[in-house]
């Protein structure tokens, strides 16, 4: 083997070496990415949002949209006990949290799920600021089953 030949593949294998480094940090970046879409603002328009409910929780509970977004709530139960989600201003959740409706027809923002069920709600996001959805069945909202939904200003 020559000096050169080795000088060669040393430089061949360093760039080997580099080529993977920033493949691997590329694919951390989108995978944290995917892991975490409240990172990037959804809308404005129309925008589906599928919400899964596991062992009382809600997944994802952290959202982003732009002012002026309608979300389609598709909530997904996987749990084998009724859950809800209701979400608009806190009069919303005060009402919620000391009323009596055991169960909500899809009306905007609210919606039960039944056991191992599904359902949809919608909702428009009009201003900016925080919003909550939750749960208000007994003891589910203490449990901590309840996510924001933070409104931004259209870019521009």
């Amino acid at each position: 083997m020559t000096r050169g030949s080795a000088s060669r593949r040393g430089r061949l294998a360093f760039l080997a070496l580099a080529v993977t480094a920033l493949v691997t940090g590329v694919g951390y970046a989108v995978a944290a990415n995917a892991a975490n879409p409240e990172m990037v603002p959804l809308g404005p328009g129309d925008v589906t949002v599928e919400i899964d409910i596991h062992h009382s929780r809600f997944e994802p509970d952290q959202l982003t949209v732009v002012a002026g977004t309608r979300i389609r709530f598709l909530v997904v139960n996987d749990d084998p006990i009724h859950h809800e989600l209701i979400t608009g201003g806190p009069e919303v959740h005060i009402r919620h949290a000391n009323g009596t409706e055991a169960e909500h027809p899809s009306i905007p923002g609210e919606v039960t799920v039944g056991p191992n069920g599904m359902a949809i709600t919608t909702f428009t996001f009009d201003e900016s600021g925080i919003f909550e959805f939750a749960c208000h069945l007994p003891g589910h909202y203490e449990y901590g089953m309840r996510g924001e939904i933070e409104v931004v200003a259209p870019a521009g």
